[in-house]
């Protein structure tokens, strides 16, 4: 019995998945026993976008105060649950990611967390694996593998878009473009959060001068491992939509023509099979039927909880081998000197 909280790079909310796990005929399998979606308050989002402009003193301040936040609002989801939880298995929110200098940072204190909560917490899962020599994500691979081997790819579209497979009897995965990070971008401009089932997208027309020079970027040419952050969407990707002086419903879709190419051309050259499309972007409709026209394998959207709560269910999971000191974190994916079980456990 354990809790995932997972607060993506399109600062949705905080995913909360309270779930239990067990293992049958030598195989994993998990029931999502209680979920919700907590919105971040306009309070805790400007917080948030603005954590990575603070000094050292103001930014722990934060990171503390946040872990409290994240304690005080599982107290809250347990408040009803009859049931006893032992484990809480927290992401954080990403504010620095940039492996190769070493350097990985999620917001979310887990002492702060676990003081509030009395339960067993588990964060900072990253910061090993780059300390290893790995990019520290993507981490739901084992996840993928384990608990929904049904599938030969997993597609998670969230702030980030990030594919997991088996190659040769090793998992793969790695981050394949922007997604909803880059959507939302362009919607912000027009003062909406997002673009509901890509309708302003799909309005308007694409602009090929763009969308060939985005399709140039350094990234999409490096092979795995490798990972994106909010660094290079900043300093990369952003600055070649600024260039082109067009109508910004074209820049949207012409970014989603983008997306699109980038999350299916990798897959192109690997046999027929099913995609498991999960996260935020899943519930776009004109960005998954631009996927579905771009990629010859069969995409699969499962059901809204699998969708909303996957990544929150897999980190739960991460949690559970953490404290059995099973492996949670393959080199394969990452490019670390090794696997291993990486997140600090703190015990109150």
């Amino acid at each position: 019995m354990a809790i995932g909280l997972m607060s993506g790079t399109s600062l949705d909310g905080i995913d909360i998945a309270a779930c239990s796990f067990e293992i049958r005929d030598k195989h994993w399998t998990f029931t999502i026993n209680e979920a919700l979606t907590l919105p971040y308050s306009d309070y805790w989002k400007e917080k948030l976008i603005n954590s990575s402009t603070l000094n050292g003193f103001d930014l722990i301040e934060l990171h503390k105060s946040f872990g409290k936040y994240l304690g005080q609002e599982v107290n809250h989801f347990l408040e009803n649950i009859p049931a006893e939880y032992k484990l809480i298995a927290s992401h954080g929110h990403t504010v620095f990611h940039q492996p190769e200098k070493g350097i990985t940072f999620q917001m979310g204190d887990g002492n702060a967390l676990a003081a509030e909560t009395g339960i067993i917490t588990i964060s900072d899962f990253r910061s090993l694996d780059v300390a290893l020599g790995g990019q520290g994500a993507p981490l739901v691979p084992v996840g993928d593998k384990l608990l929904f081997s049904e599938y030969e790819f997993c597609l998670n579209l969230g702030g980030f878009s990030n594919i997991s497979y088996d190659e040769n009897g090793r998992r793969i995965a790695f981050d394949l473009s922007p997604a909803n990070m880059a959507i939302n971008h362009l919607m912000n401009i027009l003062n909406k959060s997002y673009d509901r089932n890509g309708e302003t997208g799909r309005k308007g027309s694409i602009n090929y001068n763009l969308l060939n020079r985005l399709n140039k970027l350094a990234y999409y040419t490096k092979k795995p491992p490798k990972s994106l952050g909010r660094e290079w969407v900043e300093m990369e990707f952003i600055p070649e939509l600024d260039r082109e002086d067009i109508k910004l419903k074209d820049k949207l879709r012409t970014v989603y023509e983008h997306l699109a190419f980038q999350i299916s051309r990798p897959l192109d050259k690997l046999p027929q099979g099913k995609i498991l499309v999960t996260g935020g972007g899943a519930h776009n409709k004109f960005l998954t039927e631009r996927i579905k026209a771009n990629s010859k394998h069969e995409i699969i959207i499962p059901s809204d909880e699998i969708i909303d709560f996957k990544e929150a269910v897999i980190f739960a999971f991460l949690g559970v081998l953490r404290i059995r000191n099973e492996i949670n974190t393959l080199a394969s994916v990452t490019g670390a000197k090794k696997d291993h079980s990486g997140g600090i456990v703190t015990i109150v």
